[in-house]
C-alpha cells in the first residue's frame, strides 16, 4: 500500500508540471439555501419584489449569502476559488473566515467532512482551498459568506480535471427547514461559514436549510412571514426572533406572523424557539429580566394560538440551548463555534421528536 501512495504522488508531481489551474463560472453549478429564485442577483436571498416594500436594513441583509452554498463533483487534485464580494466588511467580534470566506466540505461516503476554508484579504479575492489530493472524483458542498454579499464566484480545478453538476441528490431539496431569526440565525459569530448553526444542521440532516436570519433584524416583519409561506412545500418552519424584538412586539406580532405565515400552509410543523439566556445576564439584572420576560410573552403567545386551534406547533425552551458553562459566546450574546454546534443540538433534538410524534 505505501508503495501505491508512493507510485500515485510520483504520478501526480509529474502530471503537475503539465497542469493549470481553469476556472468555471459557478452559475452553472446548484446553489442550495434560497427562499425563492426571484431574486435581483443569483446569490442573495430575498425576490426583487421586496425590494420597494420591506424596510431598507432587511433589503440589504438580504444581500448576505448566509446559508447559501453551492454543489458540484470533480476529480481534480486542487480546488480553488475566486470571489468577487459586496463590501469589504470588518467587525471587531467575528472572523473574516466567518464574515465573507468560503467553506469548503467533501461527502466521504457517510457524511460530509471539512476540507478547508478560503480565506478572504479583500473585496476580490483569488484562493487555493486545497491541493495535492489524488485524482479521485468527490462530491462538494461549498458555503458562500455569512456576513457579506458575493456578486461572482468562479470554481478553479486542473485543467485536465473535469467539474461537473452533482451526481447525489444529497443534502435533499425535497421539504426544506426555513430557518427565520436575528444576528444569531444568520452566523453571528461563527469563525467560517460551514459552523453557523442552519449550516449545521444542512450537513447533520443532508437536508436543504433556508437561512433568513437578519443581524439586528428579525423584528416579525409580515413580508417575511408572508414569503416563507408561499414555500408550501416546506417541512418545518423555526421562528428563532426573540433577541430582536422588544416585549410588546413579542405580544403585538407573534400571533399575527404565524397567522400570515398559516396561510396556504396550515399543517406544516412550526418551532418556537426562545432566546438564549444571555451570559452576562447572570450578572446584569436588567438583561435577565429583559430575556426572561420576553421568552415568557413568547411561551404565551404559543399557549394562545394552540388554544385557538391551530396545530403542529412545537416549543423549544432556552435551558439548554447553549449549555450552562457561560463559555459559549464571543461577546455575551453572539455564539462562537462551540455554541453554535450546541445549539445544533438542541434543535436536532427538538426535530428528531417533532418528527416521531
Amino acid at each position: 500500500m505505501k508503495k501505491y501512495y508512493i507510485f500515485i504522488l510520483c504520478i501526480m508531481l509529474a502530471v503537475s508540471g503539465y497542469t493549470q489551474t481553469q476556472y468555471y463560472n459557478a452559475l452553472k453549478f446548484p446553489l442550495l439555501g434560497k427562499i425563492t429564485d426571484t431574486t435581483e442577483t443569483h446569490y442573495e436571498r430575498l425576490p426583487a419584489y421586496l425590494k420597494t416594500i420591506c424596510r431598507p436594513q432587511l433589503w440589504q441583509l438580504g444581500k448576505n449569502t448566509s446559508g447559501l452554498a453551492l454543489r458540484f463533483r470533480s476529480n481534480s487534485t486542487q480546488i480553488s476559488a475566486k470571489w468577487d464580494l459586496l463590501g469589504d466588511v470588518n467587525m471587531n467580534h467575528m472572523t473574516a473566515t466567518g464574515i465573507k470566506g468560503l467553506d469548503l466540505y467533501a461527502w466521504n461516503g457517510k457524511s460530509w467532512q471539512f476540507v478547508n476554508t478560503a480565506r478572504p484579504v479583500a473585496k476580490n479575492n483569488e484562493q487555493v482551498i486545497i491541493s495535492n489530493m489524488l485524482p479521485k472524483e468527490r462530491e462538494y458542498l461549498l458555503y458562500l459568506p455569512l456576513y457579506n454579499g458575493v456578486t461572482d464566484i468562479s470554481i478553479g480545478i486542473d485543467s485536465t480535471a473535469f467539474i461537473d453538476v452533482p451526481n447525489l441528490p444529497y443534502p435533499s431539496t425535497k421539504n426544506p427547514i426555513v430557518c427565520y431569526g436575528t444576528s444569531i440565525t444568520q452566523g453571528g459569530c461563527a469563525t467560517r461559514a460551514g459552523m453557523s448553526y442552519t449550516n449545521i444542521l444542512e450537513r447533520r440532516l443532508n437536508r436543504e436549510v433556508i437561512n433568513l436570519g437578519f443581524s439586528g433584524n428579525g423584528q416579525l416583519d409580515y413580508e417575511i412571514a408572508e414569503l416563507m409561506g408561499r414555500r408550501t412545500d416546506a417541512g418545518l418552519f423555526i421562528l428563532d426572533f426573540i433577541p430582536n424584538v422588544t416585549l410588546e412586539q413579542v405580544r403585538d406580532k407573534t400571533a399575527t406572523f404565524v397567522k400570515k405565515l398559516r396561510t396556504h400552509n396550515p399543517q406544516i410543523p412550526i418551532l418556537f424557539v426562545e432566546s438564549i439566556l444571555f451570559p452576562h445576564s447572570a450578572f446584569d439584572v436588567k438583561m435577565y429580566k429583559t430575556v426572561t420576560d420576553k421568552n415568557k410573552a413568547l411561551c404565551q403567545e404559543y399557549q394562545k394560538l394552540q388554544e385557538e386551534g391551530y396545530k403542529n406547533l412545537y416549543y423549544l425552551s432556552a435551558e439548554n440551548l447553549i449549555g450552562k458553562d457561560e463559555e459559549t459566546t464571543v461577546d455575551g450574546i453572539h455564539l462562537t463555534d462551540l455554541g453554535f454546534i450546541r445549539f445544533a443540538d438542541e434543535l436536532q433534538k427538538a426535530l428528531h421528536k417533532i418528527k416521531n410524534r
